[in-house]
């Protein structure tokens, strides 16, 4: 790995296990560990720098100074590598979903501090913009100039992503993650124990394409992981005053935050789930927590 990337990686925090203590675990003979990775970095947290850091060492060795993705407004992806290509002195273009708001949200505040160049596009070029899914995809990309698509979702990006797997030391029955593109679920099927159930969460509504996008960057046929569709609450980004609660009330008996959008949605599903005895009682459970704080802000 690059020495610039070694270099930032010697900063970050460990990325703990925490037992989630809570009466009702109990009365479901339920335990339920947290796999900390929104403590890895401030900026750079959670399935963002998993997904980031082989990509990035790939960008780097194919001698590219500009990286370009797509997101939208309160994107963790487009936040953590505006941050990512200043610390490593690479220019950074942002291709942002829809029109320009007259005042930017925090996040592309913060993007633009950062130096990240922000262009616009409509929501139907956003949509054309998924079909390219290489580094060197993009329609008029030049030599130096390197492309990822929405999320980080690219091949690269699983093998970071399993690192997460290798550093739980402890036996379990199965592991929960949020869902956008899929890749960070992609990469834990890689990397779990074939026993291991593996549970995704769709951020999202519709989301059933998402079956197929996994199974598609998956090196070999795998039946121990689903996608559940059913808790996105109205869509990507929307909440509701239940899932509000429940949040304000994990984070009170916890002291672990949440946001709204993926690990505090994947949260309230896995709790609903306990008490529909979905799980075995008697079994042990991961949820991942995929960092992107910074998203919270738009829902202050």
């Amino acid at each position: 790995m690059h020495l610039e990337l070694v270099k930032l990686e010697k900063v970050f925090n460990p990325s703990i296990l925490t037992k989630i203590h809570d009466p009702l675990l109990a009365q479901y003979q339920i335990e339920l560990w947290m796999k900390r990775d929104d403590l890895l970095h401030p900026v750079i947290s959670g399935n963002k720098w998993r997904k980031l850091k082989y990509i990035l060492d790939h960008a780097l060795s194919v001698g590219a100074n500009t990286l370009i993705s797509m997101g939208g407004a309160y994107s963790n992806h487009l936040h953590a590598l505006a941050y990512a290509g200043k610390v490593l002195g690479l220019k950074t273009i942002g291709l942002v979903r829809g029109e320009q708001p007259e005042i930017l949200t925090p996040t592309l505040q913060d993007m633009t501090k950062w130096g990240m160049s922000l262009e616009f596009v409509s929501r139907t070029e956003y949509r054309q913009l998924r079909r390219y899914k290489n580094w060197h995809d993009l329609p008029g990309l030049k030599p130096w100039q390197y492309w990822l698509p929405e999320g980080g979702a690219q091949t690269l990006a699983l093998k970071g992503v399993g690192e997460l797997v290798t550093e739980v030391e402890i036996p379990y029955d199965t592991i929960c993650v949020p869902c956008g593109t899929g890749t960070t679920l992609a990469g834990i099927i890689e990397a779990v124990p074939e026993q291991t159930s593996v549970l995704g969460f769709a951020a999202l509504k519709n989301a059933g394409f998402l079956t197929e996008e996994v199974r598609s960057v998956l090196s070999q046929s795998c039946n121990n992981w689903q996608i559940n569709l059913d808790y996105h609450f109205g869509g990507f980004a929307k909440i509701n005053a239940g899932l509000n609660a429940f949040i304000e009330d994990f984070e009170l008996k916890t002291t672990i935050p949440l946001e709204p959008i993926y690990t505090g949605k994947m949260m309230y599903a896995v709790y609903d789930l306990i008490k529909k005895h979905y799980f075995r009682p008697g079994q042990r459970i991961i949820a991942v927590h995929t960092g992107g704080l910074q998203g919270k802000r738009g829902f202050s």
